[in-house]
């Protein structure tokens, strides 16, 4: 998109970031088929990053634009598998419209807020609830017949798992990723850009926890080893001691005659 941005502007694509940067948040949403659908938010921002102004010919008209010539035009070469070579690209389902004020709830100003959630509408959409799978790993593939999972992704994860034992495949680690229909990219990604970096957010987490959590007592012990003991029997196998020999707590008289 950035080399598709650069010839429309008539900027070499080296200099491109000097005058323009492309931000952008994506999430990954699964459809009924299983198939992967993504929604992305992309801006055009100044050369100095977020709240700065692009250039002029940087219009949304020209963002849509480079955004479906892009999509065309990528793609990324897959393995060979039994002698075929495959090749990976978007489907022919994009969907680009500008966001403008009128997108959201009575015409109301876009703020960051309303963006995020437009986003996290999608990103709380997993497999299990989009196709009726799974929302952990499998151990073994004969556990999937304890499993209440359709038909449809219970082919998904069964081909997801073959394919993760040929040994030219190994690399892509499907058997681990099979309950996710072989998907193994993250669920939301975005350029550093676009808004705050997880490391900002996990060091804010922790200063509100800090300020929220009472010091410890001084008087408070703190166990830092621990040793395992034994463990005793089950209700089901004390029941079944006490049957067949007595047990702690019940006794049991038996009496022959002959």
């Amino acid at each position: 998109m950035r080399r598709t941005i650069a010839a429309a502007a008539g900027v070499p694509q080296c200099l491109l970031s000097k005058v323009v940067r492309v931000s952008y948040a994506k999430v990954a949403e699964y459809q009924q088929r299983g198939m992967i659908h993504f929604h992305a938010v992309i801006r055009l921002d100044g050369p100095a990053g977020p709240y700065t102004p692009p250039p002029a010919w940087a219009t949304p008209e020209l963002l849509a634009d480079a955004i479906r010539i892009a999509a065309t035009r990528a793609h990324i070469d897959g393995p060979d598998v039994n002698g075929r070579a495959r090749s990976f690209a978007f489907g022919q389902q994009i969907d680009t419209r500008i966001i403008r004020s009128t997108a959201f709830q009575g015409g109301t100003t876009i703020t960051e807020g309303k963006v995020a959630g437009y986003v996290a509408k999608y990103a709380s959409k997993g497999t299990e609830a989009a196709t009726g799978t799974l929302d952990h790993r499998l151990k073994r593939i004969t556990d999937l017949w304890f499993e209440s999972v359709p038909e449809h992704a219970a082919r998904m994860i069964r081909t997801a798992w073959d394919l993760g034992a040929r040994d030219d495949l190994k690399h892509l680690n499907l058997r681990k990723w099979a309950h996710m229909l072989g998907f193994r990219g993250y669920f939301s990604t975005k350029t550093r850009a676009y808004s705050t970096t997880l490391s900002a957010l996990r060091a804010a987490r922790a200063a509100w926890h800090r300020r929220h959590t009472p010091p410890a007592s001084p008087t408070t012990l703190v166990l830092a080893h621990w040793a395992y003991d034994g463990t005793g029997l089950t209700p089901d196998l004390e029941r079944l001691a006490a049957l067949i020999g007595g047990g702690p707590t019940h006794e049991r008289a038996v009496t022959t005659s002959a």
